[in-house]
């Protein structure tokens, strides 16, 4: 089950305090927002319409970030990105998350630990600029063994959709994104990373992400209160995603179901409202999936859990 992120705020493991200094200190821009439209399956190109974004020269505070590393999971269309929502980033955080891997056990990263340098910055102005990702060394520019093409190519992938969608201030906004492309650095020149070149785009979404996720709700710990809203992305037929609470026994205790904004060309915003009051104290779990009309002849339905506890 992909359960609730309850670790304490990512810590500074393997990183050098000058390179956490400098990278606080940097004048770097991690989030611009547009349309989250897809691309063509290039590492070359995207379309779609995208906001300029914020310019090089702003200054993201340390510690000031949300930022949603994509990590990989499975579905019945094959290993597919989630996203998982960390808050009070730092810029230095950003591609530590992915080496460093998920605080949900069902996700997993194909993000080689210590094959990228921490510290990322937008060089230039909006989709019109570039991110740049400092590599740890020459032998990452080539595949490692063991690592097949396929892994290989949603490993970059997982680097540049979370650059994509890093954000500033206190509500996240699942379609907000800054399509520039991402290029791979050592010593200053472009360079292949685990075999693939700089300049790498995002793949269209309904071929890479998965086509439900759970993104905010359970992030900060225990619920309490009345009501408690959950908002995700989905791409299910008819714009129907059926969620459920299951009770610590397993059972069934909510069985209902959200409208998203809309469904077929990409993934779209979702929100459920849990009534905690009628939960009660414990634990319980999260269910959300796509709608499956034709009864599991299609693989079955994409399913996204977070397990929580109502205080």
């Amino acid at each position: 089950m992909h359960r609730t992120h309850r670790r304490p705020p990512h810590p500074p493991s393997g990183r050098t305090m000058a390179t956490l200094a400098a990278a606080a200190l940097a004048l770097v821009t991690l989030g611009g927002c547009g349309d989250d439209a897809g691309s063509d399956v290039t590492d070359t190109a995207t379309d779609g319409t995208v906001s300029e974004g914020p310019s090089s020269e702003t200054t993201v505070p340390a510690g000031d970030l949300l930022v949603t590393p994509f990590y990989v999971g499975q579905t019945p269309q094959g290993d597919r990105l989630f996203r998982e929502l960390h808050r009070g980033a730092s810029p230095a955080d950003v591609v530590g998350f992915l080496m460093d891997g998920a605080a949900d056990p069902d996700y997993r990263t194909l993000v080689p630990a210590g094959s990228l340098a921490e510290g990322t910055g937008l060089d230039g102005t909006g989709s019109d600029g570039a991110y740049t990702v400092e590599l740890a060394g020459a032998s990452w520019t080539e595949r490692p063994a063991g690592m097949s093409a396929a892994e290989a190519r949603l490993a970059v992938q997982q680097v540049v959709w979370t650059l994509q969608t890093v954000q500033t201030g206190d509500e996240y906004d699942p379609g907000a994104r800054n399509d520039a492309p991402v290029d791979f650095v050592l010593d200053g020149e472009k360079v292949d990373y685990l075999g693939l070149p700089s300049g790498a785009t995002a793949k269209p979404e309904l071929k890479v992400l998965a086509l439900v996720n759970v993104v905010t709700g359970f992030e900060a710990g225990p619920l309490s209160g009345d009501s408690a809203p959950v908002t995700g992305l989905a791409s299910s037929f008819e714009a129907t995603v059926p969620w459920q609470v299951l009770d610590a026994d397993g059972a069934v205790v909510v069985d209902s179901f959200s409208t998203a904004d809309g469904w077929m060309d990409r993934l779209y915003p979702w929100t459920a409202e849990l009534d905690l009051t009628a939960l009660g104290p414990g634990d319980f779990t999260f269910v959300a999936a796509t709608d499956d009309p034709s009864g599991g002849e299609g693989g079955g339905p994409t399913q996204d859990t977070k397990e929580f506890t109502v205080e």
